[in-house]
């Protein structure tokens, strides 16, 4: 099982960047894919980017690729989301969220399997 608390969000103007972390606690992390969503106010929840627990393979959604990087640290049980050229649509609550363990490396998770979720932190775009 994995805890994830997500830190970082907060109100940038348009154009500029923030840093997404999400904390993990569990022993299974080191062996999960995790993957960032968000969700904007009366939108679903959408998939974001992921990265396989080895960190060697990322999956973008088409929104934000180019502008947004997925990383991850297994020595410190954290992962980020580097998000730069910041557009009013990315506004949303962001939400770390966790699959796995995994037995190969590369594997990214499909958007649907994502077990366990953090409570998500506010990112405001201003135009």
């Amino acid at each position: 099982q994995v805890q994830l608390v997500e830190s970082g969000g907060g109100l940038v103007q348009t154009g500029g960047s923030l840093r997404l972390s999400c904390a993990a606690s569990g022993r299974t992390f080191s062996k999960s894919v995790m993957g960032w969503f968000r969700q904007a106010p009366g939108k679903e929840r959408e998939f974001v980017a992921a990265v396989s627990w080895s960190g060697g393979s990322t999956i973008y959604a088409d929104s934000v690729k180019g502008r947004f990087t997925i990383s991850r640290d297994n020595a410190k049980n954290t992962v980020y989301l580097q998000m730069n050229s910041l557009k009013p649509e990315d506004t949303a609550v962001y939400y770390c969220a966790a699959d796995g363990p995994h037995y190969y490396s590369d594997y990214v998770s499909p958007p649907g399997d994502y077990d366990y979720w953090g409570q998500g932190t506010q990112v405001t775009v201003s135009s």
